[in-house]
């Protein structure tokens, strides 16, 4: 999910980019592949406002539209369209990376290896975005890494071990059921485990209550006292014997096992969802001190909130795995991430994000979630093209730049915590009018609620808005930030019911339209009939005296509201 963002941001503003992949469909632990529902700073909609948007917001809304029933294929395609279709962008499928050519400290070419037409492909370019997981640009590269748990004097954390450990945290294998509505019979498999009894389990309740479509368990884990790169397939073999036989005990020896009765096993996870690797050794490594006081950073370009979620390395076999399987340690939602945290410290042309960017452990633990990884792919692919259109390097953005990336991304649709929009002066000074309400807060430079400030102008079908300009003027693009209502939770997930929306939010504006006016008269600029997005970009390109905007109707709801209209 960092990359697909990182390679859409970077495309948009304006750069040629190439996408190497190496799976057959685009998403990671979010693909069909392994199904993984994408947690962030909102806590599956338990922390208020706290939603990531951007382009993940653009996904989870498309998706919403096209796939009421949460198939993971149709999602698998809302991503390839995003990326197959979109200007600017190269898309290379089914290749693993396998050498990269340097000039001293920077990387020149990336050579990679496509199964499905035996083809070497070698991709030149001037800046890299590692976003693999694994950090793969690390070892062929020679950029700074490291793996495993850092000493607790290192950077003075206190959930940090008291000695440095190889450990990891492990890698889970999901499965899932469908109900067939007629007792279903299951023959267990001989290379299995067997799990006859309760106690046999590490304890989840959650075992006992099954039902038809929701995905296994994240407990299913191990792989962290090994190397979770090079030993991935051994890990696999075994996860495997531990899913046939959670299954088989879930059929044949549960005290439940009547609930189970009607269910088949509809799908098995073949590629475990792997949670920690190489990590980059960046300007800055963001820590268990950074997250806990807020990250308060000058150079903020991301953020985060899910807790400190460190999980056993012993996984599945922990002896204390009945009692704590994993221990939450709080995180404040949100924290910010700096720009600092996503380039590589050695590697001029390096830049990184997800879970192989530039954290300790403690700090990874938290910060590897996927909606993080997104906000921070948008943000790196932000700060790439930044770069290639003026001639810099990444770490050279830091003094230069910082404040035209943050601006960017903010535009963008991705909040920053702290950070305010800042607009153009013909927004600031047009005459700013609604036919209802107080329309001021559209240009107060904040797009969603913070603390008890709505920071919306609220609205009602046949609503309009509009700018008034003193003279008139040449403006290029009119921007739209709706409602996509932060109450309800967008999120697809097969693990479990959190209320997730099956349609885009009934707040969402569905249909509206643009108006100019000439001096004496209004005329239909564009409209639209289908909207699924929150943020909105609708070029002008021409001189006007004034703009306004109608809300024709929703997805459902009769008020709805707009947080940002501005022009440039």
């Amino acid at each position: 999910m960092a990359g697909i963002c990182a390679a859409l941001a970077a495309a948009r503003n304006g750069v040629c980019v190439a996408l190497i992949h190496d799976r057959p469909v685009l998403g990671g632990g979010a693909s069909s592949e392994n199904r993984v529902h994408i947690c962030g700073a909102d806590h599956n909609n338990h922390v208020p406002n706290m939603r990531e948007t951007g382009i993940l917001e653009e996904l989870r809304l498309e998706n919403l539209r096209r796939n009421p029933h949460a198939n993971f294929s149709i999602w698998d395609t809302v991503l390839y369209e995003k990326v197959r279709f979109q200007p600017n962008l190269k898309l290379f499928l089914n290749t693993t990376c396998l050498a990269a050519a340097m000039d001293t400290d920077r990387i020149r070419t990336v050579t990679g290896w496509q199964l499905t037409t035996q083809t070497h492909h070698t991709v030149e370019a001037g800046i890299f975005i590692d976003c693999s997981g694994d950090a793969i640009l690390a070892p062929l590269s020679g950029a700074l890494w490291r793996m495993g748990r850092e000493a607790r004097s290192e950077y003075n954390e206190s959930h940090a071990p008291a000695e440095a450990r190889p450990t990891t945290m492990g890698m889970s294998l999901l499965f899932q059921t469908r109900d067939m509505g007629s007792p279903q019979p299951f023959e267990p498999l001989s290379w299995a485990h067997t799990f006859r009894t309760e106690e046999d389990l590490p304890y989840d309740p959650s075992h006992h209550d099954i039902v038809g479509g929701q995905l296994g368990f994240w407990w299913a884990e191990l792989g962290g006292e090994h190397h979770s790169i090079h030993d991935a397939e051994d890990v696999r073999d075994e996860l495997l014997k531990i899913a046939w036989g959670l299954w088989d005990h879930i059929k044949n020896h549960c005290v439940n096992k009547s609930k189970a009765a009607n269910l088949v096993l509809d799908w098995i996870q073949f590629l475990p969802t792997k949670r920690e690797s190489r990590r980059y050794i960046t300007e800055h490594v963001l820590t268990q001190n950074d997250i806990e006081s807020g990250g308060k950073f000058d150079d903020i370009v991301a953020y985060g909130g899910w807790p400190m979620d460190d999980h056993d390395s012993r996984g599945f076999h922990a002896p204390e795995f009945k009692r704590q399987a994993t221990i939450f340690h709080p995180a404040p939602s949100p924290y910010g991430i700096p720009y600092r945290s996503l380039y590589s410290k050695n590697i001029k042309n390096l830049l990184c994000a997800g879970r192989c960017a530039g954290f300790t452990h403690m700090a990874l633990s938290s910060a590897r979630v996927m909606a993080t990884a997104c906000v921070m792919g948008q943000a790196v692919g932000t700060a790439a093209a930044v770069a290639v259109q003026h001639a810099l390097l990444p770490a050279q953005i830091t003094t230069s730049k910082i404040h035209d990336l943050q601006q960017t991304l903010l535009a963008d649709d991705c909040f920053l915590p702290g950070l305010k929009q800042a607009f153009s002066p013909l927004t600031i000074a047009a005459d700013l009018r609604a036919s209802s309400g107080n329309p001021e807060p559209l240009r107060d430079g904040y797009s969603r609620p913070v603390g008890t400030d709505n920071h919306r102008w609220d609205g009602r079908i046949g609503d309009s808005v509009e700018y008034y300009l003193a003279q008139r003027t040449h403006v290029d693009t009119l921007t739209i930030v709706f409602d996509s209502d932060f109450s309800q939770h967008i999120g697809m997930s097969k693990h479990g019911y959190y209320g997730q929306l099956t349609a885009p939010p009934g707040k969402l504006v569905r249909e509206f339209h643009i108006d100019v006016y000439d001096g004496t008269a209004w005329t239909t600029l564009t409209s639209c009939k289908d909207n699924t997005r929150r943020l909105v970009k609708v070029p002008v390109k021409r001189p006007i005296n004034g703009l306004r905007l109608t809300i024709d109707n929703t997805w459902g709801d009769s008020d709805t509201g707009v947080y940002a209209f501005y022009i440039a």
